[in-house]
């Protein structure tokens, strides 16, 4: 039948199958560049949707309103902006405001992503004893009236807790110490106890 229809029409067996492969063939219903700019190289059109996005976010005010994208190109055109690389125009008519939000919001340079805030992630030490969370507060447990080793001018000495927790493992250790005020050679010793301990 494919010989048939090649000597019908004058054409040789190879041709026709080769027609009849691309026959039925799906076709994407998008252009094969898209997503790509067509005016400027992909590197510029990023540079000047950054530019932009910074004159946004820079103008900004505390009602969350800022400069609009058509205005921002307005201002890139007639008067340029002074960057660190220097000053630069937008040729006129070069960029639509259209097609700025489309690659704004394509390249991640919206309003919405630049102004949200980080996700906040916690940090954990990866070994055990490589992080240590210390803190000493005053006790309310316990109250030393009048030790006997009370220096006199000095006031009375406080009953704080020292505590140190290690961040990998959770491991605590805490110790109570009569002190005036947050005396740096009993946290000193505590530390040496916490650490011939080995949390």
């Amino acid at each position: 039948m494919v010989e048939h229809a090649a000597g019908l029409y004058g054409v040789s067996t190879v041709t026709l199958y080769r027609q009849l492969r691309s026959l039925h063939r799906p076709r994407s219903v998008r252009r094969a560049d898209r997503g790509q700019p067509r005016k400027f190289p992909t590197a510029e059109m990023e540079r000047w949707c950054e530019i932009i996005a910074a004159l946004k976010l820079r103008t900004t005010n505390k009602k969350g309103r800022h400069l609009s994208t058509g205005r921002a190109i307005e201002l890139m055109e007639r008067y340029g902006v002074e960057t660190p690389d220097g000053m630069v125009n937008l040729p006129p008519g070069a960029l639509t405001r259209q097609s700025a939000d489309r690659y704004l919001r394509q390249w991640g340079y919206d309003q919405v992503r630049l102004t949200r805030a980080p996700a906040a992630v916690r940090f954990q030490a990866r070994r055990s004893n490589e992080l240590w969370q210390f803190d000493l507060s005053p006790s309310d447990l316990k109250h030393v009236e009048a030790p006997l080793w009370v220096e006199a001018g000095r006031g009375t000495p406080t009953l704080m807790l020292y505590s140190v927790v290690d961040d990998r493992s959770g491991v605590a250790y805490q110790e109570y110490r009569c002190v005036y005020g947050e005396d740096v050679e009993a946290a000193l010793r505590f530390l040496f106890n916490a650490s011939v301990r080995r949390l």
